[in-house]
């Protein structure tokens, strides 16, 4: 290698310098040119195609192309150059990539035709990394860009194509690059770019493999690598939930175990904002609050409540409200539901029980009740599908059958219940009619409508029907199933989640603790059908039982006033109505 001076006219790029973006940009270098002069010489070689007194810049583009700037304002003096040997293309590249890589940033295509030149000569990928300070990690993922199909990479280079959709291409095999380049060629196409992009390729998932609370080494699908950077991704979002939701179930666990008084597991992708808590240690009754990205991300927030809690709690502590803290896992709609439904298989039972029905007159008539007025239960919803799903209920059959036969039996008319109000009655029902119609009848019968009669007004959702429906040992579930409008009403998803536990295991409860109640129900509906075709909630025993330890359901408090009813006060021998 030796130095001369070269006329500026002699010297152009050569193509195996590696700068192809960003060489002309040059006009910082032209002022100090000018100013200081060249202070380093260019590196040049003879010209490959034999041409005489020609020479190809191997190192120093940027330099020659500021003394062209320079040279159109003025004669400028011969180059200071250094030559090389010809036919020396590993040096060459890497002379200029020794140049080029800690000056202005050349893009990934030109770094990776840098690499693969020096690759294609014998340099093995450990060598080229260590020649230029940079990691086999990253002169892998520049080779790879081989693997990105032609037409692709030609676009990139026109500018067609910004540098982050070509980044995410790299995620992708050559089908689904074919595919995305399809969509960019067709006029009517609308291919996805950017971080749409990557989600098109992930199939929406878009998860990093640092967001995963599990072991990586569990998962049963792909890992895929930004071959840009170090990022890795789940190739399948539908593999990787029940991993990270059986994880989250742990965590869920491991803070109930030392001693947070509730975790509550966000829905995905939920919005969790401290302005709307209040800050509460762990000692005053702190909740966790586990946040979940739609990304796979979990945060976890300690110690708070949120503040319409707060506001109960300050009520509570004053006097002045007597508010349940926890919100009850079943909403009004869904007890006055179940209290519908219990409440038609109990006085159902009661027509078989006439004895116990003239006990039950006598009670009422002593201590009274809300309806001893006497009127019957007007077995009534606001809500219509709730009225609806009660005309399933094969109990509330039974009784409109018996009522028919007595309404025939007393001679009346048409529609209502036997016992009516004020407002219904007529002639037909007269007190001297009926009781008329009763004396021609045998004690038999008039008991059949006494019996009856009790039944029709024994009070919705009163501790009453608790007492009976234990009593007589109730089986709620010969007279209806949870139908479309049960599922429909229930809300709660950390009772669901218990019963997927019940029917299913615990394993898959804990799999599908971050997901909807929604998807909870469905996976629910599933398990029932697949192993559990008869399973009825604990909502329908007697005692009514829970999920949760949530409390704020007025029939688990019935239970208090039913023990003092059997035994006088002392009910440590009472099945308990409670959450189990």
């Amino acid at each position: 290698m030796t130095l001369t001076h070269i006329p500026l006219d002699q010297l152009h790029p050569s193509k195996a310098n590696v700068r192809k973006v960003g060489a002309k940009h040059v006009d910082d270098l032209v002022q100090s040119i000018e100013t200081l002069g060249l202070l380093q010489p260019l590196l040049v070689r003879p010209d490959s195609d034999g041409t005489p007194d020609s020479f190809e810049i191997i190192a120093g583009q940027r330099r020659y192309h500021a003394l062209s700037k320079i040279a159109e304002m003025g004669e400028i003096e011969p180059v200071p150059c250094m030559v090389m040997a010809n036919h020396d293309d590993a040096a060459a590249i890497e002379a200029s990539l020794a140049e080029n890589i800690a000056r202005l940033p050349m893009d990934e295509i030109d770094q990776y035709k840098a690499f693969a030149a020096l690759a294609k000569e014998g340099v093995d990928i450990d060598d080229i990394a260590a020649r230029f300070g940079v990691t086999s990690r990253l002169v892998k993922q520049r080779l790879a860009i081989a693997n990105i199909h032609p037409p692709i990479l030609t676009a990139y280079r026109k500018e067609q194509i910004d540098a982050s959709s070509l980044r995410n291409l790299t995620l992708a095999p050559l089908a689904k690059q074919k595919e995305w380049w399809a969509l960019f060629k067709d006029e009517d196409g609308y291919p996805p770019t950017g971080h749409a992009l990557k989600r098109w390729l992930l199939g929406g998932g878009d998860i990093p493999t640092t967001h995963a609370l599990f072991d990586v080494s569990d998962y049963d699908g792909a890992i895929i690598t930004d071959l840009f950077g170090d990022a890795q991704y789940f190739d399948d979002a539908s593999k990787f939930w029940p991993h990270q939701n059986t994880a989250i179930a742990a965590l869920r666990d491991r803070y109930l175990i030392n001693g947070w008084q509730e975790v509550t597991v966000c829905d995905v992708g939920a919005w969790w904002s401290e302005w709307e808590h209040v800050k509460t240690k762990k000692k005053q009754g702190g909740h966790v609050f586990i946040q979940i990205g739609h990304d796979g991300e979990v945060t976890c927030h300690e110690g708070f409540i949120t503040k319409d809690e707060a506001k109960r709690r300050e009520k509570a502590a004053s006097g002045k409200a007597d508010t349940p803290i926890a919100k009850p896992e079943l909403t009004k709609a869904m007890q006055n539901y179940l209290n519908l439904h219990r409440h038609a298989a109990v006085r159902a039972k009661l027509l078989d029980h006439q004895g116990l029905v003239l006990r039950v007159a006598t009670a009422q008539i002593i201590a009274g009740s809300a309806l001893w007025k006497v009127t019957a239960d007007p077995q009534k919803s606001n809500t219509p599908a709730i009225a609806e799903s009660l005309e399933t209920n094969t109990a509330e059959a039974t009784f409109a059958e018996e009522r028919e036969a007595i309404r025939q039996l007393l001679g009346l008319e048409e529609g209502g219940n036997i016992v009516a109000s004020k407002d219904d009655w007529n002639v037909s029902r007269s007190l001297p009619s009926v009781m008329a119609t009763l004396m021609e009848l045998n004690d038999e019968t008039v008991t059949r409508m006494f019996t009856f009669v009790v039944a029709e007004c024994l009070p919705c959702g009163h501790p009453l029907v608790e007492l009976l429906g234990l009593t007589m040992e109730v089986d709620l579930a010969q007279a209806h199933q949870p139908d479309e409008v049960f599922f429909d009403l229930w809300k709660d998803k950390q009772a669901i989640n218990a019963a997927i536990e019940e029917v299913a295991s615990k394993r898959k409860a804990a799999s599908h603790i971050s997901d909807t109640a929604k998807v909870q129900k469905a996976v629910l509906r599933n398990a029932i059908k697949a192993s559990q075709p008869d399973w009825t909630p604990r909502y329908f025993r007697f005692p009514m039982e829970g999920y949760t330890d949530k409390g704020g359901i007025p029939v688990f408090d019935h239970w208090s006033q039913v023990a003092l009813w059997l035994d006088g006060g002392d009910n440590t021998e009472l099945p308990e109505a409670k959450a189990a």
